[in-house]
């Protein structure tokens, strides 16, 4: 579910590995293919997700979904309407995140926030989010782990 952000949590930069993978939809025959954008946080810590993609009305952010180490949130349900997604994620326990350089508007609450131009002057915060080809695909899972941990670079 979506939660507020910690706001002590310190924000620094360190190095991740992001695994993207397609969604199987199911081992038996019986089981229908779920179409989803799903995002596993397979580190040690609770995160913090922030989505941005692109609508019929435009440029959309939405955040915060609190994910538990070892968890898996879907972020959309249904099938994928785009090829490209952003996620910026926040390491709650051990600091750090997961960013990028596509720049959106985000805030420390939870929040669905209409366009990206001049975050800062609406009263948003501008964040860095990584971006997501799924090469078109109607379902899509992306993995997020560690490769160090915070303090240890």
């Amino acid at each position: 579910m979506k939660a507020d952000p910690s706001p002590s949590s310190p924000r620094w930069r360190r190095s991740v590995a992001l695994a993207f993978l397609v969604s199987s939809g199911g081992l038996l025959a019986a089981s229908p293919a779920k179409a989803d954008l799903r995002l596993c946080n397979m580190t040690s810590s609770r995160v913090g997700i922030a989505l941005g993609y692109r609508d019929a009305q435009g440029w959309v952010t939405e955040g915060w979904w609190n994910l538990k180490a070892r968890a898996c949130e879907t972020l959309l349900k249904g099938q994928l309407g785009g090829r490209f997604y952003y996620i910026y994620a926040i390491d709650y326990d051990r600091g750090g995140e997961w960013s990028g350089r596509s720049f959106m508007c985000t805030r420390e609450r939870e929040f669905t926030i209409r366009g990206t131009e001049d975050c800062l002057a609406r009263g948003f915060d501008r964040s860095g989010f990584f971006e997501v080809d799924t090469g078109e695909q109607k379902s899509w899972t992306i993995q997020l782990t560690e490769t160090n941990r915070p303090g240890g670079q």
